[in-house]
């Protein structure tokens, strides 16, 4: 029997008027549902609300979503934000401890641009807050026309005996990159995955986690299903989400 996995997909704060609302762009969860089979559900970053430990026990896989934000330096010992900087306190206050309490939880979970940097602060790493030139091709012009934004940028070398390796994400490829922060110092218990042609790490994994637990700086989720490696990674995350979902049912029914 087949068990169709509930994925979470983390959202933004935001402001519209006099309204706080939540935001999420559509395309994560069109890359969910369609590519790695999923259920998606959106999670509000409410993290007063919402315990870590009760959001896990009702998943069988969490998405961390990229944003228009920059998590607060402080969190990773860094200096003050640039006038400007856009932030989201309330994501940094769910998002950390949540990443943390997933792979704890053996939860499989995916990170993808600032879900790789939220990844990589929850475990003690610090980020390069601006790409300087010549790290700043990663970002493309805003007034570009979106299909151009999220064309493939430029080439990021996979490392060999890693978690993307073996979904057959061989060698040299060519990825998008819409980020203008990036990795400075790797946390610990995290695996180096990929690096792009100036040396910025642009994937990492848990080395133990006993689940599925990656997190890539490029955006996989945009037009999945017409990129073959792009489509690797959501058929696998959706993979061990649905193990995780089965082995979730299978517990429930022997509990009954």
């Amino acid at each position: 029997m087949s068990h169709l996995p509930i994925i979470g997909i983390t959202a933004c704060s935001w402001q519209i008027g006099q309204h706080a609302v939540q935001i999420n762009d559509a395309k994560y969860s069109q890359a969910v549902s369609t590519a790695a089979k999923g259920l998606p559900v959106i999670l509000p970053v409410l993290a007063d609300m919402l315990d870590p430990a009760e959001i896990i026990h009702h998943l069988d896989g969490l998405l961390f979503t990229g944003a228009p934000s920059n998590i607060e330096p402080y969190l990773y010992g860094g200096p003050p934000s640039p006038p400007g900087m856009p932030c989201d306190p309330a994501r940094d206050q769910l998002a950390l401890p949540l990443w943390r309490a997933a792979v704890k939880a053996g939860l499989p979970v995916l990170g993808i641009c600032r879900g790789l940097q939220e990844m990589n602060v929850a475990f003690g790493g610090t980020l390069r807050q601006r790409l300087d030139p010549p790290g700043a091709e990663h970002e493309p012009p805003s007034n570009e026309p979106i299909e151009l934004q999220y064309d493939r940028a430029h080439a990021i070398t996979v490392q060999p005996g890693g978690l993307l390796a073996r979904l057959g994400l061989a060698g040299v490829i060519e990825v998008n990159s819409v980020h203008s922060q990036g990795i400075a110092s790797v946390g610990g218990g995290l695996r180096i995955e990929a690096v792009a042609e100036d040396g910025l790490v642009e994937g990492l994994s848990v080395e133990d986690s006993v689940a599925f637990a990656l997190g890539i700086q490029w955006h996989p989720e945009w037009q999945v299903t017409s990129n073959p490696d792009y489509l690797a990674i959501f058929e696998a995350f959706g993979d061990a989400c649905r193990l995780h979902a089965a082995q979730r049912a299978s517990a429930s029914e022997q509990a009954q």
